[in-house]
Formats: structure tokens, sequence, C-alpha cells
């Protein structure tokens, strides 16, 4: 395992940001303290230690008093590297008590014989973390430490420290030092810290991404954030976040930082930005002009958002919802059937919920006639004040079935409660299948969660025939 680095990743005003040297400063001196002995007299001065034992009223203050102390030790641990190197007395009693690594060092077939061992991945301040917790149940760890003293407790096999590390980390996260946390936790293989870093960065990827430590983080787990559908930032900025980690990382790896270098370095991650969910506008100001596309790539996606059918692009054009739970969905027909035409009109039909929900997409009916592609534009409009909340104007491909296909927005849309929207579908293609036998009225139940309720209604005016009863737009895609 990698050494973990000893630099402060946290600050916090609830917290004494010490450096190394202070923290082990204060251990040593609160070690003197607690190790002080009655004043004895002159003509004992050869055994200034004597009967120590009586004055501790405990076998915690008895262990206590033992830690990084010469009394009894019986070996010895060279600490740290170079000039850092310290020398901490120890007990093997107490260290095999108190750790399976340890006991395996001393007890075990291979165990060794040495009164001296040298340890020169580990910081002096974390072992003396480790042995002030193995003596005495006492946590003492901070932001200058805490890493180094997860490290430590991984190493020897201390779960007791590991869990108080990660509960100091987790108390402390925060936008601008969930990247830096994340990878720590990835390295140190911390699930739970980790989804918490993962929960921080959804709710503030543009804080965090701004941060400093934002470039610092290695392609892994730059890959795992982009993977993920729940971030809240706009793809535009999320690709310019993405070049700013390549310049970094082109400049880490000691190599010119030129276009070339550039995507050499993103390598995997460059296919997980989603740059269908840009506008024009932002891919003509931003990815096509960077050079870190092939022009077939640019010319592509340039055809993607202009022309139907769309071209074949190697980039997702799933959302990211910035939601969490479940995806849901319900479906208002009992049947479909077949023939449904297509003359620029739009399909349109009046709901309402009973509980705020956001709106990811529609299910929508394909040809025919078999495998086709359909141009679509769908939108979702309040319907008292004839606005606009969400649309998304893309296609979709269909395999002459009589299922249903996801057509995404781009963002998703929040829905209030008793308030009514249109839906609303203007498809270019061939004849489809269609619904029939619509439901008034729909409820959605999981398993611990409130039920939403959707109620349709015909939309007035010219709908391409779409109603209650029969038409289009036969699924809503939507969180709860």
């Amino acid at each position: 395992m990698a050494k973990a680095g000893s630099n402060s990743v946290l600050e916090d005003k609830g917290c004494t940001n010490l450096s190394i040297r202070d923290a082990q400063k204060n251990i040593e001196e609160a070690t003197d303290a607690s190790c002080a002995s009655p004043t004895l007299p002159q003509n004992l001065n050869r055994e200034p230690l004597y009967n120590w034992q009586a004055t501790k009223r405990s076998l915690k203050e008895r262990f206590t008093f033992l830690f990084n102390n010469e009394l009894l030790s019986d070996v010895k641990f060279v600490v740290g590297k170079d000039r850092q190197a310290q020398k901490i007395p120890s007990h093997k009693f107490v260290l095999a008590t108190g750790s399976a690594v340890f006991d395996a060092m001393f007890n075990g077939g291979m165990a060794t014989t040495s009164t001296e061992i040298e340890l020169p991945d580990v910081e002096p301040a974390a072992f003396l973390a480790l042995l002030r917790f193995l003596y005495s149940d006492e946590v003492q760890i901070g932001p200058e430490t805490v890493m180094t003293t997860l490290y430590t407790a991984k190493k020897y096999a201390v779960p007791a420290l590991e869990a108080h590390c990660v509960d100091f980390l987790t108390k402390h996260l925060r936008a601008d030092n969930a990247f830096l946390l994340l990878t720590q936790a990835r390295l140190f293989d911390e699930p739970q810290l980790a989804s918490l870093c993962l929960d921080t960065i959804d709710k503030n990827t543009v804080d965090a991404i701004n941060a400093e430590g934002f470039t610092d983080i290695d392609i892994n787990t730059l890959c795992a954030v982009l993977q993920r559908d729940t971030l809240s930032i706009r793809e535009s900025h999320l690709f310019g976040a993405a070049v700013r980690w390549a310049e970094a990382e082109c400049q880490r790896q000691q190599l010119p930082v030129s276009t070339e270098n550039k995507m050499k370095v993103l390598g995997k991650a460059l296919p997980l930005i989603r740059f269908p969910l840009m506008t024009v506008e932002e891919f003509a100001a931003g990815p096509a002009q960077s050079g870190i596309l092939s022009d077939r790539e640019v010319v592509n996606l340039f055809l993607h958002f202009t022309v139907n059918p769309k071209p074949h692009v190697d980039y997702t054009d799933r959302p990211r919802c910035c939601l969490r739970g479940r995806e849901c969905s319900i479906t208002r027909f009992q049947q479909v059937e077949s023939r449904w035409g297509y003359s620029g009109t739009s399909d349109r039909v009046r709901f309402t919920v009973s509980r705020r929900i956001t709106v990811v997409g529609f299910g929508l009916y394909g040809s025919i006639h078999g495998p086709t592609d359909y141009q679509v534009n769908i939108q979702i409009v309040e319907y008292e004040k004839n606005q606009i909340v969400g649309q998304n104007d893309t296609g979709f491909s269909c395999d002459g079935t009589a299922n249903i296909f996801r057509v995404m927005f781009k963002e998703s849309v929040e829905i209030l409660p008793n308030v009514c929207y249109t839906a609303c579908a203007t498809l270019k293609g061939p004849d489809s299948h269609y619904g029939t036998k619509g439901l008034k009225k729909v409820i959605h139940e999981l398993p611990n969660t409130s039920k939403t309720c959707f109620y349709f209604f015909s939309s007035p005016g010219n709908n391409n025939g779409t109603s209650v009863e029969d038409g289009q737009i036969p699924e809503i895609i939507f969180y709860t």
C-alpha cells in the first residue's frame, strides 16, 4: 500500500490544525505529565521509579504510564525516514494483545528476534496515536494526522481506531475536501466514507470541483465520479473541470501540457463526458474548439444536435438528473393498438400529481413498420401560466415492437402537487402504435413510501388525437 501523505486535509475552526511536529510535541508533553512520579529523597535517585505502581489505581492508569516509556520496554521502533525518524520504546505484550499483526510479529512462526524494528513507511505522530490507543483506549487524532493514523491502524489491524478515524473524517467532510477524502477512502478501502464523499459531491458538485483538491485525484477516482447520474452540474462545466484535471495530470507525469497529452491522460475518462447533454452553443464554445475531440467526433456531435436521423456517437445522452433514490414510472394505458399518424401536431395530455415529484422523461410508442428512428420534441408546460418548465429536442430508435421507448429530458423537471401541467410530444416519423383504455387516475406506490397519485385530463385544442382514453405519451418517468 502507498504511504499516506502527511499534509493537512482538513481545515476547520473547531479542530486544532497542528503540524505533525507540533502534535508530536503535545503528545510527548502529555506523556511526560502523565508519567510524573513522586519526588524521592536524594539517596533514592538510583531508583527514581521505585513503587510507581502504587500511584496508579487501575490497569488503564498503569498501562498508560508505560506508553512511550523506556520502563520495562523490550522492543524499540525506529519510525519514519531520515531526519524525521524517531525511536519509540514499547512493550511486546501490550502490542500483541491489541493487534493481530503485532502478535504475529512477536509470537508467530516467523517471529522477529530483533529488539529494534524499523518502520520507514509510518509517520511518528501516527504511530504514537496508535500506541496511545493500544495502551489506554485514548484517541488522539486531528486534521494533520487523521489520514496517516488511518493508514497505520489499517496496517496493524486495529479496526476500532480505524472507526474513530473514519468518524472524525465524516464529521468534518465538506465540499472543499470531498474529493481529497474520496481518494483516500478509496485507497484505504473505506466504502462508507467513500459513499458519504460521493453524496457530498452530488449535492455540491460545482463547489467540490472548484476546490483545490479536485485536480489532485487519480484517474480511477475521476472516472468513478464522471459515471454518476446524480451530479448537479451542467455538462459543459464538467468538461471544463476534466480539462483542468488533465492539465494537472500532465504536470504530474512531467509531460508538456499539449492537446495530445491531455487526450492521452484523460484516456478512459473522456467517454464518460455526456456531450449530447450540452446545448449546441455550449458544445461549439468549448469542446468543439478544445482539440481534445477528433474532427470526426466533432462533426458527428454537431449532426447529433441538428439533424435526424441522428448519427451514432460514442457518448451517452442519459441525463444527470441530480436525484437520489429509485427511478419510477407509471403507465396510463391498459392496451396497445396500431396505427397512429403524425403530421407535425403535438400529442398532448394534462396531468396533476398528489405530491412533489421530479420528471426525467416520457415513454413513447414506436413504429409499426419495423425498426426506425424518430425525431421528437418533448415538453412539460405549466398549464395556467402557459410556461415551458422542461423540454428536449432529441430523437429515439425503436425496434418495431409495441414496447414503450424512453425519451429523456436534459435536465430534471420539478412537478408541484395539485398544479396542472401539460405533457407534450411532437414526433416526426412513420405511423406508430398507440395506447387505449386509458386511466384517469394512476396510483404509484413503493414499500415504506407514500402513494403518488397521477390524475389525467384531456388537453383542449388540437392535440393530434391524444386524450385520456387514447393516444401517445403512455408513460411518465420520475423520482419522488
